[in-house]
């Protein structure tokens, strides 16, 4: 061959090459064969132990989704027992029974699909011996894991992260959390429970505890703006709609959390993450909102996946994660605790879910517990208590907020009552204060799923 012919070849070469490699990072649109032109089923068999399985990338994903690395999951395996694995699966973890197309279960293994159910790609969980199960790989610890602690300090060693739930501040409006009512204050959630957080964080830490906000002033974590978003948010609009209330909302309800999941998981690593927020009814026009009599109080832990949502592999891949590492019997203990401290505080009736919307269950019975699958209850990487006291536009609660933070108590209403700031933070610290005082001390908890 002569050098001219060489050299040509070469070049042929390096551009198929790098055709390849620019195919490689181009985001792909899923493409359906017909049946008669699919690839026979290829299956991912399970990792012998010190080896891990490498499934093809994923294109199922929820919005600026990640995809999972399935190979991290061999982590777990061995590590829980299929009776255990399928009462977690019903029980809490999903609402409806599409889980089964994603699930093949045996007394061996899960067999679990990475992608569409008929893709063929699959990961293989091994199940533990019915008695011989062992511990979940993960960097937070269980109440019964912390030592002993002095009574008056029961969160001694406990690392929190407190979490205000959205924006706030200039963001407040577009993240649609805000109303006004004539020339009083605005109702800005953002900055209601970034004011909770402040007073909060010092009670906690009184107590013994490790405490940060995951964010203390009205600033996104996230370097991205609905103006970089815009591309995904095409993506995802349908025919005819705003593209730009899409990448808005990809912005403070999506790349938002993922920013404060990721600055949580790589750098906080706490063993409990208070997420803080408002409810509210729906209001109708923001600057001319309607209030309601109805004010009311649950937590949500995560859980209530619904039959949609695992037809994504991301979010079958995370709601694994928070099943595996066993987040929900440690939510359920410290959230019944924190539940019945708001009550005693509040005495604020229990929010309950039209059973009819399939996206949420309750917990054990609990009325004020609901298991429900969040963006930031399941990117948390331990376990999550999600707090939604109070109702913003009911009247009173709204009277509460418009009289601010203050010492002792005020007339609202006619009764003599704390700032609801304090009233707030007050309940979150008594119920966290009760529940680490009687584990650490050796009393019995909800039993361990």
């Amino acid at each position: 061959m002569s050098l001219c012919t060489k050299a040509l070849a070469f070049l042929v070469l390096v551009i198929l090459a790098a055709g390849s490699w620019l195919a490689l990072r181009q985001p792909e649109k899923p493409v359906v064969l017909p049946a008669t032109e699919r690839p026979a089923v290829t299956t991912i068999p399970a990792s012998p132990p010190g080896e891990t399985t490498t499934p093809e990338p994923e294109r199922h994903l929820g919005p600026l989704g990640d995809a999972p690395d399935w190979a991290a999951l061999d982590a777990y395996q061995g590590t829980i027992s299929r009776k255990d694995f399928e009462q977690l699966l019903d029980t809490i973890f999903t609402t409806g029974s599409g889980w089964r197309s994603y699930f093949s279960i045996n007394d061996q293994e899960a067999v679990i699909a990475t992608d569409a159910s008929d893709s063929g790609l699959r990961f293989h969980l091994r199940f533990a011996a019915p008695d011989h199960t062992s511990p979940a790989p993960r960097h937070w610890r269980t109440a019964r894991e912390l030592p002993p602690a002095p009574p008056e300090r029961p969160l001694e060693g406990l690392r929190i992260a407190i979490d205000p739930g959205h924006i706030g501040g200039e963001w407040a409006k577009m993240e649609e959390r805000w109303f006004a009512i004539g020339e009083a204050p605005p109702v800005c959630e953002g900055d209601l429970t970034l004011a909770v957080a402040r007073l909060l964080k010092p009670e906690l830490e009184s107590l013994g505890a490790t405490v940060t906000l995951v964010r203390n002033d009205s600033k996104p974590l996230t370097p991205l703006r609905p103006e970089t978003l815009m591309a995904a948010a095409e993506a995802a609009t349908d025919p005819g709609g705003d593209v730009r209330k899409t990448a808005e909302r990809l912005f403070y309800r999506t790349a938002e959390i993922r920013a404060r999941a990721e600055y949580v998981n790589r750098t906080l690593k706490p063993d409990l993450v208070l997420c803080l927020h408002f409810n509210a009814e729906a209001w109708g026009h923001a600057s001319n909102p309607s209030l309601t009599d109805h004010s009311h109080c649950h937590l949500l832990l995560n859980g209530g996946y619904t039959d949609e949502e695992l037809a994504l592999a991301d979010q079958r891949y995370e709601m694994l994660r928070k099943l595996l590492q066993r987040t929900h019997a440690e939510e359920a203990a410290v959230g019944a605790d924190v539940a019945a401290s708001f009550y005693s505080s509040t005495g604020l009736p229990p929010y309950t879910y039209n059973p009819l919307s399939r996206n949420a269950r309750m917990v054990d019975g609990n009325p004020y517990l609901w298991a429900r699958n969040l963006l930031a209850n399941r990117l948390y990487d331990c376990p999550v208590i999600f707090m939604e006291p109070y109702v913003m536009n009911s009247r009173h609660d709204y009277n509460r907020i418009q009289a601010g933070d203050y010492e002792g108590t005020r007339e609202i209403d006619g009764k003599l009552l704390p700032s609801i700031f304090r009233e707030y933070a007050g309940a979150v610290a008594n119920g966290l204060k009760t529940h680490y005082a009687k584990v650490r001390q050796g009393e019995p908890l909800l039993p361990e799923h």
